[in-house]
């Protein structure tokens, strides 16, 4: 089974979630459910010192017709095309300001052919959570439980394509 790239997997997701009544945005890549944005940011890789900085601004932009205005981002998730180095992943999960508004979804394994997703997410953001089953349902994706050496971290956890 070929895997589309990442913009095309949001693209799809976003679609799916007109089905629920959220707000999307056609241009950009939030989704806003009950006042919260949920922003996605694709990525091949990112600089920890980057990460620091864009997420320190917590900002994204929504276009009203021919006219923008920037809103704080309620949560923001890291769609990933090559895997994040461990300092990044380090910061989320032991940043309290990060912890419950950051999401990171490794990708590379799937484009790689190894049929695996690897996701950090504490959020309670319904979208991620629906981001996810879009992922089980719509590309196979299942949830598996970590091995012992990432149940360590019981924030980290292992998908699986079948």
């Amino acid at each position: 089974m070929k895997m589309p790239k990442v913009w095309e997997i949001l693209k799809k997701f976003k679609d799916f979630c007109k089905f629920h009544g959220w707000k999307i945005s056609e241009n950009e890549d939030w989704v806003e459910v009950d006042n919260k944005y949920h922003n996605f940011l694709l990525a091949r890789n990112v600089h920890p010192s980057s990460f620091k900085s864009i997420l320190a601004n917590r900002k994204c932009v929504v276009r009203e017709g021919l006219s923008y205005h920037v809103v704080e981002a309620s949560y923001t998730a890291w769609l990933l095309s090559e895997t994040p180095s461990e300092i990044l992943v380090k910061e989320i999960s032991e940043n309290p300001d990060f912890h419950g508004r950051i999401a990171l979804y490794d990708l590379s394994p799937i484009f790689e052919g190894k049929n695996l997703c690897v996701r950090l997410n504490n959020t309670d953001s319904p979208v991620f959570q629906e981001f996810e089953n879009f992922l089980e349902n719509e590309l196979k994706v299942k949830l598996k439980s970590p091995s012992n050496e990432e149940s360590k971290d019981k924030n980290y956890a292992v998908l699986e394509v079948t």
